[in-house]
């Protein structure tokens, strides 16, 4: 049981992962195609769009979450008698919180006001109606 719980767990992370990068991906090369034409957007006045549905209107960093999320999967083959195992993802959490907000500080650069716009409109940064 144990077992298929971490599967589960990180399957989760690769779903979450796999399936923000793939909607992004999607959206930047065909915004028009039926795959994802029913996401909602916020148009910059840059000229780009961000998203704000789909994976995208979770969380600002959601495949941020999927990913730590698959790597904490990993940390847990090792069981839960120790927190040695865990360091890998306390490690990747703390590198996702500082690339998170390196990425902020770029985004307001690049946006301006847009971005606080953006923010207002995804208030969460990895996990919904958490943080």
């Amino acid at each position: 049981p144990a077992l298929a719980a971490i599967l589960g767990v990180n399957c989760a992370g690769y779903l979450i992962f796999r399936g923000a990068n793939g909607q992004k991906d999607a959206f930047r090369r065909d915004p028009t195609s039926p795959e994802v034409s029913h996401l909602q957007f916020m148009q910059t006045k840059r000229g780009t769009k961000l998203l704000t549905s789909g994976w995208w209107g979770l969380a600002r960093k959601i495949n941020y979450t999927g990913d730590w999320i698959m790597g904490l999967s990993w940390c847990m083959l090792c069981g839960f008698e120790s927190v040695v195992p865990y360091f890998y993802a306390i490690y990747f959490a703390i590198l996702l919180v500082h690339r998170s907000i390196r990425d902020d500080h770029m985004c307001k650069e690049k946006y301006g006001e847009d971005w606080e716009k953006y923010k207002d409109l995804v208030p969460y940064r990895f996990f919904p109606g958490v943080i």
